[in-house]
């Protein structure tokens, strides 16, 4: 049986957030989003719960990082092809996210990378043989 995955993030603006993650091709699911999050698909095991700030601090009482001046993890998504790596920091940098580096071919696996709109690292990678 396959696990799914919830990743939980803070966001500042969760209607700019949404539409960004929209913009990628990614699908807002309605049954769990509210005015305090919103569930982003990114395929039938992977999900990204875009909450406020305010509904972040009820998960945890340690304080949120501030991305402009830390890191707290990097989140890495395999892709079915270096077509799809590079549409995906394309549409990301149109929608206003940014990146830090150039995309890189280490011959077993392809790899670039974007940053949201709130500062969280998204690493993209390809690798022919990975039987994801």
């Amino acid at each position: 049986m396959s696990k799914q995955i919830y990743l939980n993030l803070p966001v500042a603006d969760l209607a700019k957030s949404t539409a960004f993650f929209v913009a990628l091709g990614f699908e807002s699911n309605p049954q769990f989003s509210s005015d305090s999050g919103a569930c982003i698909v990114v395929s039938d095991t992977i999900f990204v719960m875009l909450c406020t700030r305010e509904r972040f601090r009820d998960f945890t009482p340690k304080q949120i990082c501030d991305t402009r001046e830390a890191v707290e993890m990097l989140i890495n998504l395999h892709c079915e092809s270096r077509e799809e790596v590079d549409s995906l920091v394309a549409k990301a940098l149109a929608a206003g996210g940014s990146t830090y580096d150039k995309a890189e071919d280490l011959g077993f696996m392809y790899s670039h990378s974007f940053v949201d709109l709130d500062g969280h690292g998204w690493g993209l990678f390809h690798m022919p043989a990975a039987t994801a």
